[in-house]
């Protein structure tokens, strides 16, 4: 083997073993009603942008809602831009069929 493919064997075997991100403080409370197995849509690889913004509309009643109001109100901007952050960056397989 020449030194690049040990090197790129390496680099690859690296991105391998670090461990995904964890999952901020707050998260959890999302998959209650936003796991996609319901009319509540999926927020998983959506947008972070996307997702802190709406958050930010429920926050300030600017987007009407029944609890996320409520919910989003519980979280600080910092706390909302991980748990974004943290969503945009799942895996969702039906992408298609989200509203």
């Amino acid at each position: 083997m020449t030194a690049h493919r040990v090197l790129a064997g390496a680099a690859v075997l690296a991105a391998l073993a670090v461990p995904a991100a964890a999952q901020p403080s707050g998260a959890a409370s999302c998959s209650g009603c936003h796991a996609g197995a319901g009319p509540v849509p999926s927020l998983e690889g959506r947008p972070a942008a996307e997702i802190a913004a709406a958050m930010a509309a429920f926050r300030s009643g600017e987007r009407p809602a029944t609890v996320m109001d409520r919910i989003a109100k519980g979280f600080t901007d910092d706390e909302t831009r991980a748990i974004a952050e943290w969503l945009a960056a799942q895996d969702h397989r039906d992408h298609a069929a989200r509203p």
